[in-house]
Formats: C-alpha cells, sequence, structure tokens
C-alpha cells in the first residue's frame, strides 16, 4: 500500500513538473517573435500577439515583460531606440504605471532613458 502510494506521487510530481517545463517552452515559442514585432513598430501584430499570449497562458504584459530582453534591452527601450513610437506608446500604456517607475535591470528608470535618449516625453505619457 506505501509503495503505491509512493509510486503514485512520484508519478504526479514528475508528471506536475513535466507540464510547467512544457508551458514554459510554450511561452518562450510563443514570445520568440515579440522583439521583431517592437523593432519594426508594428502595433497590430503585437496587439496580436498579447492577446495571445492572454488567452492561451493567461498571463498580460506584466506577467512577463521583465523576462523578455532584446538585445539586453527592455522592450520599452527596444522601441525608444528604434523610434517604435507606436509601439512604445501601447506598451507604456499597457504596463502600470509602478511598474514604468521601478529601476531597470541597468538600474535606471524608464523615465532616465527618455529624456538621456532627447525624446520628448508627451510621446509615451499616458492619455
Amino acid at each position: 500500500m506505501l509503495k503505491i502510494v509512493k509510486t503514485s506521487l512520484v508519478i504526479a510530481a514528475s508528471t506536475l513538473a513535466f507540464s510547467n517545463a512544457a508551458q514554459a517552452n510554450d511561452i518562450n515559442e510563443a514570445l520568440a517573435n515579440i522583439c521583431t514585432i517592437v523593432q519594426a513598430d508594428d502595433k497590430g501584430e503585437l496587439r496580436k500577439k498579447m492577446r495571445s499570449v492572454q488567452s492561451d497562458f493567461k498571463l498580460k504584459l506584466r506577467d512577463y515583460y521583465s523576462g523578455i530582453s532584446c538585445g539586453g534591452q527592455s522592450l520599452i527601450r527596444t522601441a525608444l531606440s528604434n523610434n517604435a513610437v507606436e509601439v512604445g506608446t501601447l506598451l507604456v500604456k499597457k504596463m502600470p504605471s509602478k511598474d514604468l517607475q521601478a529601476p531597470e535591470a541597468d538600474g535606471k528608470t524608464l523615465s532616465a532613458g527618455l529624456l538621456s535618449k532627447d525624446f520628448s516625453l508627451r510621446q509615451f505619457q499616458r492619455n
């Protein structure tokens, strides 16, 4: 009896671990070309991508934003460096303001990045 319980627990744990790993791979595949979309300033395609990730994985932008790096930059910084105003505006509108005020991996906030790139803050303000 105890052997059956132990075996069942091992099977359940391995199934759970495998499904989490498979889901992580699926999310990575779903987000694989998001940097290209941001660089191309394709707002419609980005909306489509965000909708599909939300419907398939129940994740919003704020849930996966920090895990995406485009050449060492965040999505919004990638939009800034590629003059992708439409996509940058959409990303800023979709992110909670407290997340936008928090320092990124390089220790700078996005508003400091906007000022250092000589962008108008009005381009990326929330309306």
